[in-house]
């Protein structure tokens, strides 16, 4: 058990999810006790068992599917196969007996990835940092980077060289808060390009840089692409200019999105011409 243990402390340590499965209830015969401990990484790594055969099968699956939803799980399985059993999943195996599984989520709620260690990038985290986000800053200003502190991992290196070559996580996080907006639309479009798919890409800018973004964009990768989770002007509506206003206003905008909340007046909705709300269809 100190293995399942020791792996799922190595998982957590490198910023990888897991779950930890559990065998917490057994009724009549069964493969496994009480107690017996499985981890499944992000990654596919898996250490321990819960009983082997289907039951450990269907375990490695839900697992796949928990990882991606982030959640924990208690489900119940019957192994007298096939026999209908009120409240259990019915498995084939016929060693008898009921056994409950609990599969419980080990990790971050999600990652982030602040391109542009400057005011924004420094408040931005030091919101972000008591929220149990793992959280990724890369900036390529080395006396910017070196001032940088309270991110999980700072990468000195060029925006668009850490994407190509470190990659982003699917359904991750993206703040772009760059010092130029060259480099802004050079991240945003290498995402793009790649076909990365993030929960939430936004970009710190102006009305008016967005429009010149969307234009250069649009030329690009034309009219129709997809820019329903890309979020600029970045953050909610909240009020107020300082570094440490904007960032309350993205971290929110985060939660928000996150936990899948509608009805806040993102900071997006402000451009009123049609021609300019790329994220409706």
């Amino acid at each position: 058990m100190s293995k399942v243990f020791d792996e799922m402390m190595r998982f957590k340590n490198r910023g990888e999810a897991c779950i930890l499965v559990t065998v917490v209830d057994k009724k009549g015969d069964g493969p496994v006790e009480i107690g017996k401990k499985m981890v499944v990484s992000e990654s596919g790594i898996a250490y321990g068992t819960v009983g082997g055969g289907q039951i450990e099968y269907v375990a490695r699956e839900n697992c796949k599917t928990l990882l991606k939803k982030r959640e924990s799980l208690l489900e119940k399985y019957s192994l007298n196969g096939g026999e209908f059993v009120e409240d259990a999943k019915a498995l084939t195996m016929v060693c008898g007996g009921i056994v409950t599984l609990f599969y419980e989520f080990v990790g971050v709620k999600n990652h982030i990835y602040i391109f542009g260690a400057g005011h924004v990038g420094q408040a931005l985290t030091n919101v972000l940092n008591k929220m149990n986000y793992h959280i990724t800053v890369i900036d390529e200003r080395k006396s910017v980077y070196d001032a940088f502190s309270g991110a999980n991992v700072k990468v000195h290196k060029s925006f668009v060289d850490y994407i190509i070559e470190d990659g982003i996580k699917e359904g991750s996080y993206i703040v772009v808060c760059t010092p130029s907006h060259e480099h802004d639309y050079n991240v945003i479009n290498k995402v793009i390009e790649l076909k990365i798919n993030p929960k939430y890409m936004g970009m710190l800018c102006s009305p008016e840089k967005l429009m010149d973004y969307l234009k250069t964009t649009h030329e690009q990768f034309g009219e129709n692409i997809n820019l329903k989770n890309f979020y600029s002007p970045i953050g909610l509506d909240t009020g107020g200019g300082s570094p440490e206003e904007i960032a309350i206003s993205i971290a929110a905008e985060i939660l928000a999105i996150g936990y899948g909340k509608e009805g806040h007046n993102h900071m997006r909705e402000s451009i009123k011409n049609a021609k300019y709300r790329y994220w409706e269809d």
